[in-house]
């Protein structure tokens, strides 16, 4: 059965009070019509079509992609004049419809719905809610059977009181859709075409409308401002939390932790609260990840352990390695196995071979330092002259003094050592003692400022 998919992104979202297009809104890091997308490709459609209107230009930039059709809503008609626009694209047997701001929609409920679709019989995903104001009502026979979706505004009172509510996702035969969508009046209170109004012109035409209900109601529930963006975030990332912590994880307090990303874990995994894991993390067995801390787009290889209040971003931590607290590795850092880097300290495109040292207040900047090197505190890689960057190499073995600046492109080579408070401008050769600081002068004498008195 092939798959053509609908998602409905077209709405302006004026509750939210803001200039950004709706579906745009962030959840964990990603627009949440980008989380529809996302289980969407799951999916494996045909066909991925967005209907776009409010802000359309700005979705299409942000989410442009070759799998995409951005179908143009100018008039924000209803959802069935939505779904319509769409129409002249649609190529495959069933078709399912999404809503752009409906982003915990998980995949395996969209599977167990399409299940449900046959060129006789339709799949509607429906919600039980204690309270289901604004939501369509699901009105069903004496047998049980759906025959109709009534919307809470167009409802009697015996209707709302209906617990059912229509979640607005759909899945259906594509060879019904043209004349069902043909056959869309917008007679209504709110004067808009329904594509709820489908339900019952499936019924007279003789099918029967399946029903699939999420596992859990947060799945499609859609968000109209920001309180229920911000509701919508901290379940997300709850159920992110509740999924590392069954495959090993220890979270202190999964209340305070957040997931924008893609996090692959391993076991035995320690987690402190207030981390943020950004972009794709990996993190093997064993790591443990202080407060504060937040990693992006890193691998933390088995035993790794990040101290409070660090910032990783594109760096491979080796095995057994460690940073923090307050360190700050920037892309293209590399620390290999049992490597340390201490308290305020930066790395950017840096190598620091096994075993290798910084322990305080250093830069690192295109740096090469090779296995058991120590690099004293205070110590800065001089690797920009305001238009180019060069690179400093240090061999194995090599001790670097307090407060060096090593002015690139430089080497010190293996076994070498730099006397503190040096500034190092050419090779120092292996086992050589680099000292480049000015002669210390004793002055006699000497009478310190006074302050000028103020008449």
């Amino acid at each position: 059965m092939s798959l053509d998919i609908v998602i409905l992104a077209a709405g302006q979202g004026t509750r939210m009070r803001s200039a950004l297009p709706k579906v745009l809104h962030p959840i964990a890091g990603n627009s949440m019509l980008g989380h529809v997308i996302h289980s969407a490709r799951q999916l494996q459609p045909k066909g991925i079509h967005v209907v776009i209107g409010h802000g359309a230009e700005l979705v299409r930039e942000r989410l442009a992609a070759d799998d995409l059709n951005f179908v143009m809503q100018d008039k924000q008609l209803g959802t069935g004049h939505a779904v319509a626009q769409a129409l002249p694209a649609i190529t495959a047997d069933t078709v399912l419809v999404l809503y752009g701001d409906v982003p915990l929609i998980e995949v395996q409920t969209l599977q167990r719905l399409l299940a449900k679709v046959s060129a006789s019989q339709l799949g509607l995903l429906t919600v039980n809610l204690a309270d289901p104001s604004g939501y369509g009502r699901i009105v069903r026979d004496a047998q049980g059977q759906v025959t109709a979706i009534v919307e809470h505004k167009d409802a009697s009172e015996a209707q709302k009181a209906i617990k059912e509510g229509n979640t607005g996702i759909l899945a259906m035969p594509a060879a019904r859709l043209a004349d069902w969508m043909g056959r869309l009046s917008n007679n209504n209170t709110q004067g808009e075409y329904y594509l709820t109004d489908v339900i019952a012109m499936a019924v007279a035409d003789g099918l029967v409308v399946a029903t699939e209900q999420p596992h859990d109601p947060m799945e499609v529930q859609g968000a109209n401002d920001r309180r229920q963006l911000a509701e919508l975030e901290r379940h997300y990332q709850l159920r992110e939390g509740r999924r590392l912590m069954a495959q090993g994880v220890t979270l202190r307090d999964p209340a305070r932790f957040d997931v924008r990303g893609e996090v692959i874990v391993g076991r035995d995994v320690l987690i402190d609260i207030n981390v943020i894991l950004e972009g794709r993390v990996v993190i093997e067995d064993d790591v443990q990840i202080g407060p504060n801390c937040v990693i992006k787009d890193s691998t933390l290889r088995k035993g790794v352990v990040i101290k409070a209040n660090s910032h990783i971003e594109g760096a491979v931590m080796g095995e057994g390695s460690d940073a923090g607290p307050f360190a700050r590795l920037r892309p293209g850092s590399v620390l290999e196995a049992r490597a340390h880097v201490g308290n305020f300290v930066e790395l950017k495109n840096a190598h620091l071979g096994e075993g290798a040292k910084a322990g305080h207040l250093t830069y690192l900047g295109d740096a090469e330092v090779g296995a058991r090197t120590n690099i004293g505190a205070g110590t800065i890689t001089c690797n920009y002259d305001g238009a180019n960057k060069f690179r400093t190499v240090m061999g194995e073995d090599v001790f670097i003094g307090s407060n060096n600046s090593l002015v690139a492109p430089v080497e010190i080579q293996a076994g070498a050592t730099t006397a503190a408070g040096s500034t190092i401008t050419q090779t120092v050769e292996a086992g050589q003692l680099g000292v480049a600081r000015a002669r210390q002068r004793n002055i006699e004498g000497w009478k310190r400022p006074e302050k000028i008195k103020k008449s």
